[in-house]
Order: structure tokens, then C-alpha cells, then sequence
């Protein structure tokens, strides 16, 4: 399987997650604006993302030859649905910069905890779960 798109998002989503560290380190609430651009960047790209996982990766992995390929293409397809529901929750309540400015702290500690799941989530596919995918 190729591959290609999906570490074409991952590079994506590290550049986006980079963009909004710095950001919060410059100041939340002068940088609400940019920060919530950035936001709406990172949310086109995950779902995206998530479509093609769902309609491409996961699939072929399901249909894999190998009984252990296919169990763990189900085992991160159900870790993703943690993950997902999580970051919908948080595009949910920071959805505007108004908001953001608002609550710089709140919003910086949110942040900083969704960026650090997605990018162990986003290291764990490059790790695991793509080399089993190619190999198909």
C-alpha cells in the first residue's frame, strides 16, 4: 500500500503542531487570531486524515493475509476513536479566538496536552502502524 498521502499529513500536522507551540510561547492572547487560523489548518488536515485512514488504511489492513496485520490495523483504528472524539471536544469549545483570548491558561494547558497525544499518536502510525501497511 502507499503510503505517501499519509506521511504527507503527518509532515503536515508536525508543521501545524510546531506553528501553534510557538504561538502559545509568544503570548495566547496577542496571538488568538493566528492561533485559531491555525486551528482550523489543523482541523481541515486531521479530518481529512481520518477519512482516508478509514476508507484506505484500515480496510487494507483488515483485508490483510497476516491474522496479526489485521488485528493491529482494529487496535488503532479503536485507539484513533479515543483520540478523535477528544480533539472534536477541544475544536468544539476553543472555536473562536474571542474564546481563546479569554482564557489564555485554560487554553494553552488544553493545547499542550492534545499536541503531545497527537504527536505520540502521529509517531506510533510512523512506527508501527505504516510499515505494515506498505508491506501489503
Amino acid at each position: 500500500m502507499n503510503t505517501s498521502r499519509i506521511k504527507s499529513d503527518h509532515d503536515a500536522l508536525y508543521a501545524s503542531m510546531d506553528e501553534l507551540r510557538r504561538l502559545v510561547q509568544a503570548d495566547v492572547a496577542e496571538n488568538a487570531g493566528a492561533l485559531f487560523a491555525e486551528l482550523k489548518k489543523i482541523d481541515a488536515t486531521i479530518k481529512l486524515h481520518l477519512a482516508i485512514e478509514d476508507r484506505m488504511l484500515y480496510p487494507a489492513l483488515a483485508n490483510a493475509s497476516d491474522p496479526q496485520v489485521a488485528a493491529i490495523g482494529k487496535r488503532f483504528q479503536h485507539e484513533m476513536g479515543g483520540l478523535a472524539t477528544a480533539y472534536g471536544d477541544f475544536a468544539a469549545h476553543w472555536n473562536t479566538a474571542a474564546r481563546i483570548a479569554a482564557d489564555p491558561r485554560d487554553f494553552s494547558r488544553q493545547l499542550g496536552t492534545m499536541l503531545d497525544a497527537l504527536h505520540a499518536r502521529i509517531q506510533h502510525e510512523d512506527r508501527e502502524l505504516l510499515p505494515l501497511a506498505e508491506s501489503l
